[in-house]
């Protein structure tokens, strides 16, 4: 009887000490669960950081096309975005660049909470890339604004150098990032995600080659266009993808 009461009590003691290590185990977060809680930043911290990188893309495409379609001289075929810096109202423009240079830099800080710090940088990079945009101004060109000669400058100055130069790096920035989150995805078994972030890129990097090779032809013109608008609508659609996943 003795022997038998004893196995109860250790039976039960087992009992006990297994359950107590479940219920802490169910305790302790994920490492997903992790990132959207009050360790390091919080969830709601990095939320918002991600939905200012959201907001980015649509201010910048809409005061760009507004700009493109009523200033004066401006031509969408043959003058880039950056130009509309230039000129009486090329304030609305400077300020437009580094305001959403600032959104995409914050949403990079809200991104490394989510994917890592490889793309958080190349993205914060694309933003400081995107913000230079508005304080070093382009040289005018091929007759904008009103009055400027057609044709390229003879010699670029100190700030139209440094504006090709640092959005040159934002821009190679921005296509290693669509690398770096395509891999992430690929990983992550998201393969439309994954086409959608390399196809992003490739795009890209065939335009910005386009046009860095100082043809003011038409169709590279447009098509430079038409890969910002891509590259902005990705970016807003990729960071609220994680900002709806990290919740």
């Amino acid at each position: 009887m003795a022997d038998a009461a004893s196995a109860g009590e250790a039976a039960g003691a087992r009992s006990e000490r297994e359950a107590g290590e479940r219920s802490s185990a169910a305790q302790v977060p994920s490492p997903a669960a992790a990132a959207s809680t009050p360790s390091g930043v919080p969830g709601r911290i990095a939320d918002k950081l991600l939905l200012a990188g959201v907001l980015a893309g649509p201010l910048n495409l809409a005061v760009v096309l507004t700009q493109a379609f009523t200033r004066d001289g401006f031509e969408p075929t043959k003058h880039a975005g950056s130009m509309l810096t230039l000129g009486d109202h090329g304030w609305i423009q400077s300020a437009n660049f580094i305001v959403t240079g600032i959104l995409v830099i914050l949403g990079a800080i809200g991104l490394r909470q989510v994917v890592g710090k490889k793309a958080a940088i190349l993205l914060a990079v694309f933003g400081a890339g995107t913000a230079s945009a508005g304080i070093f101004l382009p040289d005018p060109a091929l007759g904008f604004p009103l009055g400027t000669p057609e044709g390229q400058p003879v010699t670029m100055s100190w700030h139209g150098t440094a504006h090709f130069a640092l959005g040159g790096i934002g821009f190679l920035a921005f296509i290693a990032c669509c690398v770096v989150l395509g891999n992430y995805f690929r990983r992550t078994a998201a393969p439309r995600w994954a086409t959608a972030a390399y196809l992003t890129g490739t795009l890209f990097l065939a335009a910005f080659a386009g046009i860095a090779s100082g043809s003011a032809g038409e169709t590279v013109t447009l098509g430079f266009w038409a890969a910002i608008a891509v590259a902005w609508s990705w970016l807003t659609v990729t960071l609220n993808h994680f900002r709806v996943s990290a919740r």
